[in-house]
């Protein structure tokens, strides 16, 4: 601007013809303009002058000139732009200093873009997606096998074992009998129907029992005790003429001495040792 009829609101010099600057209504002359109020540069530290544009980031002040990506140099002016730890870097020297790699391809996912999380690493929303039907996981509940996701329902058809006594899915923890798949619930004796996991239990034609079921419905009674005999724990028995005994009962009948690895004789239903049964 050029005035002829005001002078320097500062050095009171005549502004007549000459070019000048104005700020809250007073008029000055350029050199205590530029003095006064320039904003020096971030980049050069020199000052703005009052003829130069002043862009402005955050507080801070920068000539059009000087205002660029602090890495490959290019001008930021009416560009997209991000600042680190204060320092102006173009789109594309951001994303590949700091931005985030997709886990699935690689590829930096850029800024303004959605983002997933997932186990600690990041997804290009377009990759997160199930291994088998291809569609978005999102924040759908999801498996993961050999490092691949999988929505509920394709594992549960790819994967899931299914249960030999309900036939639904195992989602978690199971017991395995006769090479089957067993919830734990479902995993009970064949006569009580009490749980059986984590607990001893028998076999018989393919079926689980409980050790008292079993005991209950087919185990040898003791011919002394009549006590079942389960040889649970590998305990030892007896057999003799269809008749079993416990190792602790084949006793002799009279004396009361182990017989186990010893003659002995027998009198209608009893059984003695050699010396008592010769008396």
């Amino acid at each position: 601007m050029t005035s002829s009829h005001t002078d320097c609101h500062y050095c009171l010099q005549s502004l007549r013809g000459r070019k000048y600057a104005l700020r809250e209504e007073y008029a000055y002359c350029v050199p205590c303009y530029n003095s006064l109020y320039a904003n020096p540069c971030e980049e050069c530290k020199q000052p703005i002058e009052c003829n130069s544009k002043d862009l402005a980031y955050k507080g801070r002040h920068w000539h059009e000139r000087c205002f660029r990506c602090a890495k490959c140099s290019r001008s930021l002016v009416e560009k997209p732009f991000a600042a680190k730890d204060e320092v102006l870097l173009c789109t594309e020297c951001y994303s590949d200093e700091y931005s985030s790699k997709c886990f699935h391809c690689q590829k930096t996912i850029m800024p303004g873009s959605r983002k997933m999380e997932f186990k600690g690493s990041s997804w290009h929303e377009s990759c997160f997606v199930c291994q088998y039907c291809r569609q978005p996981l999102g924040t759908k509940p999801l498996i993961t096998k050999d490092n691949e996701n999988y929505c509920v329902p394709c594992f549960e058809k790819q994967f899931a074992h299914h249960c030999y006594s309900c036939k639904k899915v195992i989602t978690s923890g199971g017991v395995s009998y006769h090479d089957q798949p067993w919830h734990k619930e479902c995993f009970v004796c064949a006569g009580c129907k009490t749980q059986l996991s984590g607990q001893r239990f028998i076999s018989k034609d393919e079926y689980p029992y409980c050790v008292d079921c079993f005991s209950k419905f087919y185990a040898k009674k003791c011919a002394a005790c009549k006590r079942p005999i389960t040889a649970l724990g590998g305990a030892k028995y007896i057999s003799f003429e269809e008749r079993h005994w416990h190792g602790e009962c084949f006793n002799c009948a009279k004396c009361s001495v182990s017989l186990v690895g010893q003659e002995f004789l027998t009198r209608q239903d009893d059984i003695l040792c050699h010396e008592c049964g010769s008396a």
